[in-house]
């Protein structure tokens, strides 16, 4: 079998390196190269490579990232390429995924490589493979603390929603939509999963579809059956049911 494979790394010299030893490798295809985490999930999603070697310590969007926007179901095979010494590679060694380290030399590109193949060859590997990216991505977002932004996907183009930005979420169906600035972005996660990952001084339920940022709450009006009309700075109202009511009530009177 052939595979496409596709580089992403910030340093030229290492995507030069990368690029230099896949050329020999008659089974490889370089499908493409990318120099930041945009152009990655970008490119992932586009040109579906059937291997990735992937830096984790580029700026802005860097190698967990990518993987959290692409999703562990849709991620393909992984090489993950770290300095050594590097926290990532504590985190990435814990969950069994393979790791070639900078600097490396042609026999440790080879080994990798190898167990690549050996990966994407094998008959249920990939459903282990995705555990195992869960379980990463569930370990890195807790050790990063509370969300200080959301990774939008949108027409092709990968940005950042600094969570200060937002003043509500609502659900969407699958999805959930981010009112921030004036704009609404979709993304693709659960209520609950997001909840668990606002810091909850900053960010309150006050619905089952609803999340509000309370540093953006200007007023609440009492409703008829113990509910509240919740009225935000941009002049959004959101209805508080009444069992979110009490908890809102007590953290404006504490505010």
């Amino acid at each position: 079998m052939r595979i496409r494979a596709l580089i992403v790394d910030d340093e030229p010299p290492a995507r030069e390196k990368l690029r230099t030893l896949l050329r020999h490798e008659p089974d490889i295809d370089l499908a493409g190269e990318c120099a930041d985490g945009q152009s990655a999930v970008e490119a992932i999603l586009r040109l579906e490579p059937d291997l990735v070697f992937l830096d984790v310590e580029m700026p802005g969007i860097d190698g967990f990232d990518v993987i959290d926007a692409i999703g562990p179901y849709h991620v393909p095979a992984v090489v993950f390429v770290a300095t050594q010494g590097a926290a990532a590679v504590r985190v990435l060694e814990i969950h069994a995924l393979e790791v070639l380290l900078k600097p490396f030399d042609h026999a440790q590109f080879t080994a990798a490589l190898t167990r690549a193949r050996g990966e994407l060859r094998r008959d249920g590997a990939g459903e282990q493979v995705r555990r195992e990216i869960q379980a990463l991505l569930a370990q890195v977002r807790s050790e990063r603390g509370w969300l200080a932004r959301i990774l939008v996907k949108d027409r092709g183009r990968v940005f950042f929603v600094g969570v200060d930005e937002i003043d509500w979420i609502e659900a969407a169906g699958n999805y959930l939509s981010l009112h921030a600035r004036g704009e609404q972005h979709l993304v693709r996660e659960t209520m609950r999963a997001l909840e668990q990952r606002l810091d909850p001084a900053r960010f309150l339920r006050v619905h089952r579809s609803a999340i509000v940022n309370v540093d953006r709450i200007v007023e609440l009006r009492p409703g008829a059956h113990g509910d509240f009309v919740v009225v935000l700075a941009s002049g959004a109202e959101l209805t508080s049911s009444r069992g979110y009511s009490e908890l809102l009530r007590k953290r404006m009177d504490g505010a």
